[in-house]
């Protein structure tokens, strides 16, 4: 993949990959800790750094070919999807995918892997900026920790 030559001192690019998995929210957890356990998930200033969209809902029907046996119908489970970004290091994804693979509760878990960019921040660059969070009243989202 090939980025966009960005020109500007607020932020730098980096290469790597975008994952996305589709899991039963009350599995999601679980690969999160399975996939710390293998990476951080660093992003910048921050480490741990997932997102989880609100429930929706998947659907498949399995053909009987697999483990398990064919079902008539097709099958509506209510899932989330989870994301995150690994900068390219190959041997890391492939133990990341691994680990959402065995902590997965399905046979053949919906995992998107997607080149793709992001933009980390210039530290120390436009803390006067009103819009931050430090510089206003305090959200409920904002940690105790910032306040």
């Amino acid at each position: 993949m090939t980025l966009p030559e960005f020109q500007n001192d607020r932020f730098v690019a980096e290469e790597g990959l975008r994952i996305v998995v589709q899991v039963p929210a009350t599995c999601a957890p679980r690969i999160v800790d399975a996939i710390l356990a293998e990476d951080a998930l660093k992003y910048g200033d921050y480490d741990c750094v997932t997102f989880t969209t609100a429930a929706g809902v998947q659907q498949f029907r399995s053909l009987g070919s697999g483990r398990n046996l064919a079902t008539g119908k097709v099958v509506e489970v209510p899932c989330v999807e989870l994301s995150f970004f690994l900068s390219g290091d190959d041997v890391r994804a492939a133990r990341v995918l691994a680990a959402i693979y065995s902590s997965h509760p399905y046979e053949e878990p919906v995992v998107f892997v997607e080149p793709c960019a992001r933009t980390l921040h210039v530290r120390g660059m436009d803390e006067d900026n009103p819009n931050r969070f430090w510089n206003g009243d305090a959200e409920d989202w904002v940690p105790m920790e910032h306040r």
